[in-house]
């Protein structure tokens, strides 16, 4: 079974004394927007990875679970779900309030079809979305072997495995990608996704 994480990092994931998780979008937290959404793809809890200490107050109905190696950034958070999932599993950064069901599916189905990793095509500096994006087993002996060189990018575990690309017209068919990836950083970019709820609230992609 393909299991879902919502990775919510450290102390980095903070910003005006809050995790940026716990920010409300539409009225409900991201968290909870992508609990419902992983419930809605997978029918299951995702876990929950945070080294934050009261991580476990934020949603008591799920596992939370620290980071195997502290320090790794988002590589590795990516890590500790492939491990503790156990892999396969869909990864998603807990700033993304507008991922939806049905990417998460889409996700899902592509690491269940033989990919080792499988990632959205996106407008990106990398390209792709790695913290929205479907691992499966054979990652973690990848990235274990990239954390012991000091390479701690979250796409350069991917020579020499099998990686599949969600590309940009299948993204289109599920959404809105402008909306499906946008992340909330900053206090302006709570504001922007708050008037994109209100504009397209009602879409499949902000479901």
């Amino acid at each position: 079974m393909i299991r879902g994480a919502i990775l919510a990092g450290g102390g980095a994931t903070r910003y005006g004394g809050q995790p940026k998780g716990l920010m409300t979008v539409g009225g409900m937290r991201i968290l909870d927007r992508l609990v419902a959404a992983f419930d809605g793809a997978l029918g299951a809890p995702p876990l929950l990875i945070a080294n934050a200490p009261d991580a476990h107050g934020w949603r008591p109905d799920l596992r939370v679970v620290a980071d195997v190696k502290p320090g790794c950034g988002s590589l590795g958070g990516i890590y500790t779900a492939v491990l503790e999932g156990p892999a396969p599993v869909v990864c998603v950064a807990w700033d993304m309030p507008f991922v939806s069901a049905e990417l998460i599916r889409a996700l899902a189905e592509g690491v269940e079809s033989g990919y080792d990793a499988y990632l959205p095509e996106s407008g990106s500096r990398r390209g792709v979305e790695p913290l929205c994006a479907a691992y499966g087993p054979a990652c973690a002996p990848a990235i274990e072997a990239r954390i012991r060189e000091g390479d701690l990018r979250a796409i350069g575990f991917h020579a020499g495995l099998k990686v599949g690309i969600l590309k940009h017209e299948e993204i289109g068919r599920l959404g809105r990608p402008e909306m499906l990836f946008f992340n909330v950083n900053t206090p302006d970019d709570l504001s922007k996704a708050d008037s994109l709820w209100r504009q397209h609230g009602s879409s499949r992609s902000s479901a």
